[in-house]
């Protein structure tokens, strides 16, 4: 299982976050500065490294930057959970993006969380499935995630668009109270600005046999890290605590790269939080 970050690219997101250099991140390590920047480059690091003190020095958990360059990872979900849940992957521009369709069993009416780079593997699922698209809602409007979002429209004109984004029409503005029912199912939204200044979580819940909730978050939070948030560090991390880590540890966290994860798993192991 890849994850959508390496050890490398969470030193180094940390490090831009906290403007520190290079050179000061090797010496808190006890490396050579071409040691560090290797770290960077391939998410290897040496016997002996000190990932305690640069965990303190860049605002991450040294422990769990060890564990995890060691080889942790989230334990595989079992989606048959969520029987009405499926990850759709597309990849482009180097690399590769996740949407969620969802709908409900009875009245097969579906809603779509992003929609990746590609309409194609959508709208075959749409058609397999034999589902009227109701809703699509949008975590943050970076291109990777919005992509294919004009021939999904273009299909399915009447589906009703949600996005954080102060420059959508106001029609397609998410509210902080909107409840939206999908069938049994039932849509609510947490503002997680951060990596994105219209950054939303949606959360699904109300499945078929008490399934656990589940989170579709974007970018702002992954397995094992964040999504890049640079001067804009603290919002990130204060938003995941407040608005997804208040969820049952039992929630699903559907994010925008990298796999699935859960609410207890990132709590536990995410090196970004101590």
């Amino acid at each position: 299982m890849n994850l959508e970050d390496s050890i490398g690219d969470i030193v180094r997101k940390a490090r831009i976050s906290t403007q520190t250099a290079a050179e000061t991140a090797a010496g808190a390590a006890g490396v050579s500065t071409e040691v560090y920047q290797a770290l960077e480059s391939t998410g290897r690091a040496p016997a002996g490294f000190g990932w305690e003190a640069l965990g303190r020095l860049l605002t991450l958990d040294g422990g769990r930057l060890q564990r995890q360059h060691d080889g942790w990872r989230p334990a595989a979900v079992d989606l048959t959970q969520w029987r009405e849940l499926r990850v759709i992957t597309t990849a482009g521009d180097d690399m590769t993006v996740n949407a969620y369709l969802v709908w409900d069993e009875v009245t097969r009416e579906a809603a779509l969380f992003d929609t990746g780079f590609d309409a194609a593997p959508i709208e075959a699922l749409i058609d397999s499935e034999k589902l009227t698209l109701r809703h699509i809602f949008i975590t943050h409007s970076h291109g990777d995630h919005v992509a294919a979002l004009g021939p999904i429209r273009e299909r399915h004109p009447k589906a009703r668009l949600h996005s954080g984004s102060k420059n959508a029409p106001v029609e397609h503005r998410i509210r902080a109270n909107d409840f939206i029912t999908l069938g049994s199912l039932r849509i609510t939204n947490r503002d997680t600005p951060g990596h994105a200044e219209d950054g939303i979580t949606y959360v699904v819940g109300n499945w078929p046999e008490d399934a656990p909730h589940v989170a579709v978050v974007g970018d702002a939070v992954f397995a094992g890290s964040i999504g890049g948030a640079r001067e804009n560090l603290e919002l990130a991390r204060q938003k995941i605590r407040e608005q997804i880590f208040s969820l049952p540890v039992e929630t699903l966290i559907c994010p925008g790269h990298g796999p699935l994860t859960t609410v207890e798993a990132e709590k536990a192991h995410n090196p970004w939080f101590h």
